[in-house]
């Protein structure tokens, strides 16, 4: 076994969800819990078929996240991982529910804009995705005056009143 890093390659501010789950309907039913739980969202979602013909399968409504998604999906090849990208103004915290209750969704490895790294195991069979490195460590703690910016932040775009 050969554990790899791949990091995922995206524009700097672009969310994107990254999963696994375990049948070829994936696309369709992840598509259609997109689309249903925010109108007009625009999204590009990649999923990796692990049995059959072992293709990347695609969707979306953005065509230029559709294919972010399957540059990506390609390089992790990782089967039954699927990923999600989402368009500006669109965030996971709007979506993550509704993935989750696919069905067929087995887990959410994570839904970020940070920088990402994919710890990926290589075997003689395929890939599988260990887990993932999500943006930096931690410099510290928060003092009183960083509660105070979180807070005001969450009020300020409208998550918290």
């Amino acid at each position: 076994m050969e554990l790899l890093s791949v990091r995922i390659d995206k524009p700097e501010t672009a969310n994107f969800i990254l999963g696994q789950t375990h049948f070829i309907k994936t696309v369709e039913d992840v598509h259609e819990a997109l689309v249903c739980a925010v109108p007009g969202i625009k999204f590009g979602l990649a999923f990796c078929e692990a049995s059959g013909k072992c293709l990347v399968r695609c969707s979306g409504t953005d065509s230029g996240l559709v294919d972010l998604a399957k540059k990506n999906a390609i390089a992790l090849g990782a089967g039954h991982s699927f990923i999600v990208f989402l368009g500006e103004g669109f965030f996971p915290l709007n979506v993550l529910n509704a993935l989750k209750m696919v069905p067929e969704v087995c887990r959410i490895f994570c839904a970020t804009a940070n920088p990402t790294e994919v710890v990926i195991a290589q075997t003689d069979q395929g890939r599988g995705i260990l887990g993932v490195v999500d943006g930096a460590s931690p410099k510290g703690v928060e003092t009183e005056a960083d509660v105070n910016w979180r807070r005001g932040l969450l009020r300020q775009i409208g998550y918290k009143l």
